[in-house]
C-alpha cells in the first residue's frame, strides 16, 4: 500500500466521520441554543430543562438519520474491505 493510498483512506474516513457525527451533534446544539435563550429570557435556571430537550433531539436525529448513517458506514466499510482485497491480490 502506497502512501497515497493510505492518505486517501484516511481522508475518506475523516469525511465519513464528519457525515456521521454532524446530525447527532448539530441537533442538540440547536436545541441547546433555543433552550438557553428561553432560560435567559424567562430567568428559569433548571438543569433538567436544558438536558431533556437535548436528549430528545439527539434521539430524534438518530431515529431520522439512522438509515443514512448506517448506509454511509456500510459503504465505507465495503470500500475499505475492497481495498484490502485489492492489496492482498497484488
Amino acid at each position: 500500500m502506497q502512501e497515497l493510498d493510505v492518505s486517501a483512506v484516511l481522508h475518506a474516513a475523516m469525511l465519513v466521520m464528519v457525515k456521521l457525527c454532524a446530525p447527532l451533534l448539530l441537533a442538540p446544539l440547536a436545541v441547546g441554543l433555543v433552550v438557553a435563550v428561553f432560560q435567559a429570557v424567562t430567568q428559569i435556571n433548571d438543569a433538567g430543562l436544558a438536558f431533556l430537550p437535548k436528549l430528545m433531539a439527539t434521539g430524534a436525529s438518530l431515529w431520522l438519520t439512522g438509515n443514512f448513517v448506517f448506509r454511509n458506514l456500510a459503504d465505507f466499510t465495503h470500500m475499505v474491505m475492497d481495498r484490502i482485497v485489492a492489496i492482498g491480490g497484488q
